[in-house]
């Protein structure tokens, strides 16, 4: 398997975004600058800033810090940790004068001043012996340990409130602030750094309030002299932040949360979503990782990297090309390049070519075929990563190949699938006319006549649970626009339709998926929230079948007179006439009294009376 982590290796194509990072930190007429690096969650924002770090290490003269917003969360202010973190990261230069040290510790005092102020006037004992309180305030730190031990009631707090409240009233806070910056610069000239630069990373994973105390910290405090900070993020969550904390500021209409995100961020650098031949290299690569020797496998890379070079527009690997560099490595990675060229296209489209998810799927392919060797069994791989493709993106259909397959009632419905005669499939009916299912079934490798029962045994996980836990997760703008849809109004609504287009098809799913769960809540279904979810099936073709499969599943007794129109209205406007009357055949079936509302929508079908 893969580690899920930042890289030093570029199996992305990021050369040039790393060089365009690294050239605008170099830039001293830029400085002090703030350059944000945006992309979205698990698309290679640590791999990239970690990259960019390791060639400017190699600098005389430049140190660089990488504060991980993320590993703070909870146990301390995020806005003393950064600063902290910075002073600790210029502590460890074992040549600091005596003069460097000298400033240093008297900024260090004042982070400790910053983190009493923080936590206010709360008076208990954390709070009394927090380091640098002794300079703060005219209780000794010796006084305070003798009068507190088990008896905290004793200390005199009013004093100490007095003491603080003298000592950190909002001038003094503000001349300390200035004075903090004019330290921080003579500490960095003192100490021979000619640039400090911070990389602020796994921020756009924090709370809001981390988010902006991190920010601050760095716009009030170090945004001075040669510094340059690099924040990784995705920004709709800075920008989400921004506005949660003036959500209520009256006035013009803008988008508060852009204008500080454009503001504070002086050059922004986002990280391109793969297309499919970045993701096939990208998997490629790892999957080369994995087949061969590491010094063969970095020999392989490099001359692939020339290769690259030459016309990076046209290149793309394929067997000829590595066995006319090694004729033995191509017959390593032979199946690599086939699986690599079979699912590129799905995790392009299908996971947005998220390169935190394209790893994820081959790490649970991996598992999987892992597995089944400890169980003697050789799964054929490329069969493996064909059914897991389904699984990924359209997973009540591979839901109901495991329940045929488990039957003994697939090999008909497959073989029918796989030579496109879709109008006479029977219980796989629902996924006539989707095109991604009908793209998938002309797909090598075909699987009629394979015995699939094993393979679904090693993904049965998936099978228990809907909410697979193995698969995609939503992405951030997926996670905003589902909690959209199922608080906001109706404008806000509608707007999340209009923006459908914009996910991509698992996002999309996903979304659809946990609406289906959502109006399953409650014991009788509301009709506010099924109306959503159809309406939500609507904004993309490939929804349409997981509609009708997730409506099968409703009990006839479970429906209320009002929502036989709202899936009538889906069936016409999805053009799944038939499917709908199928369902209300079941529904007719198992609850008699809908028999008069289910065939007034019959007749609606029938004149073809569309909403």
């Amino acid at each position: 398997m893969w580690r899920d982590s930042e890289t030093e290796l570029d199996f992305l194509d990021f050369n040039y975004l790393i060089k365009i990072l690294e050239d605008t930190i170099k830039d001293e007429k830029l400085l002090p600058s703030s350059i944000g690096v945006y992309g979205d969650w698990g698309s290679g924002k640590s791999s990239l800033m970690n990259m960019c770090s390791k060639i400017l290490d190699k600098e005389d003269g430049t140190t660089c810090l990488i504060f991980n917003g993320w590993l703070f969360e909870g146990y301390e202010d995020a806005k003393t940790a950064m600063l902290g973190s910075v002073l600790d990261a210029i502590g460890d230069n074992t040549k600091l004068t005596k003069k460097a040290k000298q400033i240093l510790c008297g900024l260090n005092e004042s982070v400790d001043k910053l983190k009493l102020f923080k936590q206010g006037l709360k008076l208990g004992t954390d709070l009394l012996l927090t380091n640098g309180i002794g300079t703060i305030v005219d209780l000794g730190i010796k006084s305070v340990l003798s009068k507190t031990g088990d008896q905290v009631s004793e200390v005199d707090f009013q004093k100490v409130k007095d003491n603080i409240d003298a000592q950190m009233n909002n001038k003094a806070l503000r001349e300390d602030i200035r004075e903090f910056r004019e330290k921080f610069a003579d500490l960095l000239i003192e100490s021979k750094i000619k640039k400090l630069v911070i990389f602020v990373d796994e921020l756009d994973r924090c709370s809001p309030t981390t988010i902006l105390d991190t920010l601050e910290a760095m716009r009030l405090f170090l945004f001075t002299g040669n510094v340059a900070f690099v924040i990784g993020a995705d920004e709709r969550h800075i920008s989400y932040a921004v506005k949660s904390k003036f959500k209520d500021i009256e006035g013009v209409q803008i988008d508060i949360g852009q204008e500080y995100l454009e503001k504070l961020i002086q050059y922004p650098i986002k990280i391109p979503r793969l297309n499919d031949s970045e993701v096939q290299y990208y998997i490629m690569c790892l999957l080369f990782q994995k087949n061969l020797m590491e010094k063969q496998f970095e020999k392989l890379i490099e001359y692939l990297n020339i290769e690259k070079e030459k016309d990076f527009m046209k290149f793309k690997v394929d067997y000829t090309l590595i066995e006319s560099y090694n004729s033995d490595v191509a017959e390593k990675v032979q199946d690599s390049i086939i699986v690599a060229q079979q699912i590129s296209g799905v995790l392009a489209t299908g996971l947005n070519g998220n390169p935190r998810q394209c790893k994820r799927f081959l790490n649970t392919w991996d598992m999987r075929i892992q597995m089944a060797k400890y169980k003697k069994i050789e799964l054929n791989v490329k069969i493996l990563a064909k059914l897991m493709e389904a699984e990924y993106i359209k997973l009540s259909f591979f839901k109901k190949l495991a329940q045929l397959a488990n039957e003994n009632k697939l090999e008909n419905e497959m073989k029918l699938l796989e030579e496109g005669k879709f109008n006479e499939l029977t219980v796989l009916s629902a996924w006539k006319g989707d095109k991604w299912v009908e793209e998938w079934a002309h797909n090598e490798p075909m699987l009629s006549g394979e015995d699939l029962r094993v393979y679904f045994y090693f993904t049965r996980t998936s099978l228990d649970d809907r909410n697979n836990t193995l698969g995609p997760k939503l992405t951030g703008k997926g996670q905003e626009i589902y909690k959209i849809i199922t608080s906001g109004g109706d404008a806000a609504f509608n707007k999340c339709l209009q923006e459908a287009g914009t996910l991509s098809e698992a996002d999309a799913t996903l979304i659809l998926e946990k609406l289906f769960q959502y109006i399953l809540e409650d014991d009788s279904l509301k009709s506010n929230k099924v109306e959503r979810f159809l309406k939500w099936g609507l904004t993309k073709e490939g929804l349409y079948s997981e509609v009708i499969d997730d409506l099968k599943g409703i009990e006839g007794m479970k429906i209320g007179f009002g929502l036989i129109p709202l899936v009538g209205d889906f069936g016409r406007n999805a053009k799944m006439i038939m499917e709908t009357d199928a369902i209300f055949d079941k529904w007719e079936r198992e609850n008699k009294s809908l028999s008069a509302a289910l065939k007034l929508e019959r007749e609606r079908n029938t004149n073809g009376n569309i909403k």
